[in-house]
């Protein structure tokens, strides 16, 4: 089975998720945004062999960490969707406006599509593209356990931003109804930052994308 923890770094207090596969304790870290050592010492605690990282999307505060571990263990960088090099070319300005330490641009191994699927171990997670908060943005998804690692698309109670450039709130909550919503309300997911929610509930009372579901 796909196993989980999510670790909380930077001062942004991004989730950075380890998911591992408990049959050969081969793993990944979907969006490593910092804190590196933080990270590693968690991997090494569980006993995972990291076999790739995972991103989201390419906003500095849940990839600034991806190249120095990518690095150091010699392993490869899946995602995110490649419209996201956008924000890879404006890595240097994302530091300075988001007040972010210095922190190395990544080069992916593989950009993700709608459709793809990425392992872990003996594990397979589904890709689904959400673009709005970031034009490139993706989704994992695990099937057998129901669980969603959705970065920057949703939060309980609320979305992802929009402001930024290339941002649009119709085109992400449009998403969110499309390719969320029918993966079933007992899914639960991981948000990119602050506690995990399950898709029934956000379906029934986030003010942004809720639908009354009872």
């Amino acid at each position: 089975m796909l196993q989980y923890k999510i670790i909380p770094v930077t001062q942004f207090q991004q989730n950075a998720t380890i998911f591992w596969c408990d049959e050969t304790m081969q793993g990944t870290i979907v969006d490593p945004g910092g804190d590196v050592d933080k990270l590693l010492a968690a991997v090494a605690e569980q006993g995972i062999t990291l076999t790739k990282l995972l991103l989201t999307h390419a906003h500095v505060d849940h990839a600034g960490g991806t190249q120095d571990i990518a690095d150091k263990l010699d392993i490869p960088i899946e995602g995110p969707h490649k419209d996201d090099q956008f924000w890879l070319d404006m890595w240097d300005l994302q530091i300075k406006q988001f007040g972010f330490p210095k922190a190395r641009k990544f080069t992916t191994s593989r950009w993700l599509e709608q459709g793809d699927t990425v392992t872990v171990g003996n594990e397979t997670l589904e890709v689904y593209f959400c673009p709005g908060h970031t034009p490139g943005h993706i989704v994992f998804f695990h099937r057998a356990s129901k669980l969603a690692q959705v970065g920057d698309v949703l939060f309980r109670g609320s979305i992802g931003r929009t402001d930024f450039p290339k941002g649009d709130q119709h085109t992400l909550i449009n998403a969110i109804k499309t390719n969320l919503w029918p993966l079933g309300d007992d899914v639960r997911f991981i948000p990119g930052h602050g506690p995990m929610s399950t898709f029934g509930k956000e379906r029934a009372s986030n003010p942004y994308v809720s639908e009354g579901i009872r």
